[in-house]
C-alpha cells in the first residue's frame, strides 16, 4: 500500500493555526486515492537541522517523502532587513553569506531523506502574507535566494517541487503573516497529492508544481 510521509514544518504540521478545521495531513489523507495512506512527521518550528531526527520515526512501509522546510531559516535572518549597511554591495554580500549557509544545511536535509531510497518531492517556500506592504516586498524578496537553492538542489537530484508561492497567494490562505490557514493547508495538500499520486513519467527530469 502506498505510504506518503510528510517531513518538515509548519507547513505541513498546521493543526495548531486551523482554528479547529482540519490540518494538512487530515486533508491529505481525504485526498488521497483509495489505498493510500499519510503519515505525519513535520514538527511546527522544525528547521533543516531537525529533519534526520524526523526521519528517525520513519515508518518501514513508507514508499513516498515530502518535504517542506527552510521557512523557520528564514525567520532566523529576519533581522537582517532592518540592517544598517554602508552600500549595496555589503547587503548582498550579507545575504549572499545567508544564503550559502542555509544551502549547506538544505543539502544535508535533502540527503538525509534520500539516504532512505524513497521518492522525495521538495516544496518552495511561501512567501507568507504581511499586512505591510514595503515588509512583504522586501521579505519576498529575502526568500528568494532561499527558493533558489531549494530549486537548484532538487534539479540537480531530479526531485519533484511544489512552488507553494503559486499556492498560497491569498489573505485566507494564512492564519497569520507565516502560517498556513486550513485554507492554505488545503490548497498545498491538493497540489501535494496530484503530483506524487501522478508518478513520474519522464525519469532524470524534475516537475515544479504551482497549483
Amino acid at each position: 500500500m502506498p505510504h506518503v510521509v510528510l517531513v518538515g514544518d509548519s507547513i505541513l504540521d498546521n493543526g495548531a493555526y486551523t482554528l479547529g478545521g482540519p490540518d494538512v495531513v487530515s486533508q491529505f489523507r481525504g485526498l488521497l486515492p483509495p489505498g493510500w495512506d499519510a503519515t505525519l512527521l513535520a514538527i511546527d518550528g522544525a528547521t533543516t537541522d531537525h529533519v534526520a531526527g524526523q526521519l528517525d520515526l520513519l515508518p518501514t512501509d513508507a514508499t513516498h517523502l515530502v518535504l517542506s522546510v527552510g521557512g523557520n531559516n528564514a525567520l532566523m535572518h529576519v533581522g537582517i532587513l532592518d540592517a544598517q549597511v554602508s552600500s549595496m554591495t555589503q547587503a548582498v554580500e550579507a545575504l549572499a553569506d545567508i544564503a550559502s549557509v542555509f544551502e549547506t544545511r538544505y543539502r544535508v536535509a535533502v540527503a538525509a531523506c534520500l539516504d532512505i531510497g524513497r521518492p522525495l518531492t521538495v516544496c518552495a517556500i511561501y512567501n507568507g502574507r504581511f499586512s505591510d506592504r514595503r515588509f512583504q516586498r522586501i521579505a519576498s524578496t529575502m526568500l528568494t535566494v532561499f527558493n533558489d537553492a531549494i530549486i537548484r538542489v532538487a534539479i540537480e537530484q531530479s526531485l519533484d517541487v511544489i512552488d507553494l508561492r503559486s499556492v498560497c497567494v491569498n489573505a485566507e490562505d494564512y492564519a497569520n503573516p507565516i502560517e498556513p490557514s486550513s485554507v492554505g493547508g488545503e490548497k498545498s495538500a491538493t497540489a501535494v497529492v496530484g503530483l506524487v499520486c501522478r508518478g513520474r513519467e519522464r525519469v532524470g527530469a524534475t516537475r515544479i508544481t504551482i497549483a
